[in-house]
């Protein structure tokens, strides 16, 4: 288990390496509930298995689905899922004056996919997460399915909520708006089939929508009277170690990445070409042009030619912390020169200094500044646990790379599974 202060040594030498991903939390978590809704059996190759994964996986158990769950020789941080479809039957909930518990962590797509998934058993089920799950955005979802006659209990339109499941209701339809997480619509869309719904989705663009356009092509792939399905690598995780090589490569070091996500489905497949083969841009948008790898660009945009504007940020601030008053704060304490407008963030280049680096419990705040750590002296880590969310492993993967791992409390420099979260 990682110390609550750790420090990253960067390489001493140079060299060529080759990092193997983990599965995406993306795209497991969807086949985790296409595959409770499937009619039969599914095996889920190269799934994720992190703290994200294991709490959904949890949740389908308590409601009565069989999950099997076994190693994957070719990565630690993966398993082989095997998934006892049920066709959209789940365990009844309780009474309303006792509800059955769903615990979902801090994952915010269990937390947006389980309610429709809900809807479809019968009883009482009330959904719970961490402090800063009650915080995130829920009314859309939840005014979505009020819209398709089921009845939903919560003091605020948020997490905690009670779900009163009541079956499939064919023919029902609803209107979901986006503006806030495109997780709403995955979340019925995930569903919709078994519970006989139409869905329709507002607030963006169709091509603003890559995690919506991912969902449809899932239900449209997927073994719905069972079989295999193969999780495809994380390419949010992909864009720390093409960023790494980014870094590196000044110093005659290259990093490269398998298996490499190709199928379009992941919007950070776009980090590779967008950001690490292209020269580098003046202006990246969130909404039109990277996903949560947008962060991974903002902390290496000291290093880049000129200042660099991301636009388009709002989402970051209701995800796992405020996420651009926490990077605009971080980078700052490095030295960099960052101005916030807005949901804007420019960033001059300039020189960066080591510094210890508050993660404020977001796993990707922490792997961003840990990849920084393989260039700038100095970077220490608190509470660098968080990682375990999607990557638990990142930093044994960091260790691969060169760098050293430092117990900064006893001076240990960290290896085997003292590097995992």
């Amino acid at each position: 288990m990682l110390p609550d202060l750790i420090e990253i040594i960067p390489p001493g030498r140079r060299g060529d390496a080759t990092v193997v991903l983990p599965g995406s939390k993306s795209i497991t978590n969807r086949a985790l509930i296409l595959a409770a809704l499937a009619r039969g059996r599914v095996v889920l190759k190269g799934a994720l298995w992190s703290e994200d994964t294991q709490a959904m996986v949890e949740c389908l158990e308590r409601l009565g689905l069989a999950i099997r769950v076994d190693g994957d020789p070719r990565e630690p941080a993966n398993r082989t899922l095997t998934v006892e479809g049920a066709g959209g039957r789940i365990a009844d909930g309780g009474p309303p004056t006792q509800p059955l518990e769903l615990f979902v962590e801090n994952a915010g797509t269990a937390a947006r996919f389980l309610p429709p998934l809900l809807c479809l058993g019968r009883g009482s089920y009330r959904v719970s997460g961490i402090a800063r799950m009650h915080e995130r955005p829920q009314a859309a979802l939840l005014d979505a399915l009020r819209q398709l006659g089921y009845r939903i209990d919560s003091a605020n339109d948020r997490l905690p909520a009670v779900i009163e499941g009541a079956g499939p209701r064919p023919g029902a339809s609803c209107s979901v708006s986006v503006q806030e997480s495109s997780q709403f619509a995955s979340a019925l869309l995930l569903s919709a089939p078994i519970g006989g719904w139409t869905v329709t989705v507002t607030g963006a663009n169709e091509d603003e929508l890559p995690y919506v356009d991912m969902t449809r092509r899932m239900v449209k792939a997927f073994p719905w009277q069972g079989g295999t399905y193969d999780v495809e690598a994380d390419a949010s995780g992909a864009s720390y170690f093409w960023g790494a090589d980014w870094l590196l490569r000044e110093s005659g070091s290259r990093v490269s990445v398998m298996p490499q996500p190709k199928s379009g489905l992941q919007p950070d497949q776009k980090f590779l070409e967008l950001v690490v083969q292209q020269a580098w841009r003046s202006s990246y948008s969130r909404r039109t042009d990277l996903a949560d790898s947008i962060m991974t660009a903002i902390v290496l945009a000291p290093f880049a030619p000129a200042a660099t504007r991301f636009t388009d940020l709002g989402r970051l601030r209701v995800q796992e912390c405020e996420r651009v008053k926490a990077l605009r704060s971080e980078l700052t304490k490095c030295g960099a020169r960052v101005a916030e407008s807005g949901d804007t963030l420019t960033i001059e280049p300039g020189a960066l200094v080591g510094a210890e680096i508050e993660t404020y419990n977001d796993h990707r705040i922490a792997m961003c500044f840990g990849m920084l750590g393989l260039r700038v002296p100095g970077m220490r880590l608190s509470k660098a646990a968080c990682v375990r969310k999607t990557f638990p492993n990142f930093f044994a993967k960091l260790g691969e790379l060169g760098a050293a791992i430092r117990d900064v409390a006893s001076g240990q420099v960290l290896a085997g599974h003292s590097l995992l979260a």
